[in-house]
């Protein structure tokens, strides 16, 4: 990656790691939500897959988010004061509200235990730890000069 790709915007450093994490939330919810069902705690195994899925849903909104933030400070590199975008805090505060509601919406009316709603949502703390150590073992090409 050189610097040209950098600044016009193409490509974002941390993408690929960024995409690493997104599926592998998806696959470590999904494999732990399976253990629970597969020992019988199907209510657990509910809470744990419901969990993973908001936590992937979260993630993706703050990826697109922290993107848009990105290009929109590329665009204005040299600014003295570079304008944020307002829309994108409203969004954010929107999403947490959105998952804040499908926890309650999930408790309350499917009867999931809330700590399984809690440990699927760290399934993005476990994918994010993964990622990085695959980063740190297997870095991108070019990413850093070493």
């Amino acid at each position: 990656m050189t610097s040209g790709d950098m600044t016009n915007g193409a490509v974002i450093a941390g993408s690929r790691t960024e995409a690493r994490i997104s599926w592998l939330t998806l696959i470590i919810g999904c494999s732990i939500a399976f253990i629970a069902h597969f020992l019988g705690h199907e209510d657990w195994a509910l809470g744990l897959f419901f969990g993973s899925g908001l936590a992937w849903i979260n993630f993706s909104g703050l990826r697109r988010g922290l993107d848009l933030l990105v290009l929109a400070s590329q665009a204005q590199h040299g600014h003295e004061k570079p304008q944020v975008p307002w829309w994108n805090s409203i969004l954010a505060v929107f999403r947490y509200a959105l998952i804040g509601l499908a926890v309650y919406v999930i408790f309350i009316y499917l009867h999931v235990p809330l700590l399984s709603l809690i440990a699927g949502l760290c399934a993005l703390a476990a994918a994010t730890i993964v990622a990085s150590v695959w980063e740190i073992l297997a870095p991108e090409e070019g990413h850093l000069d070493r």
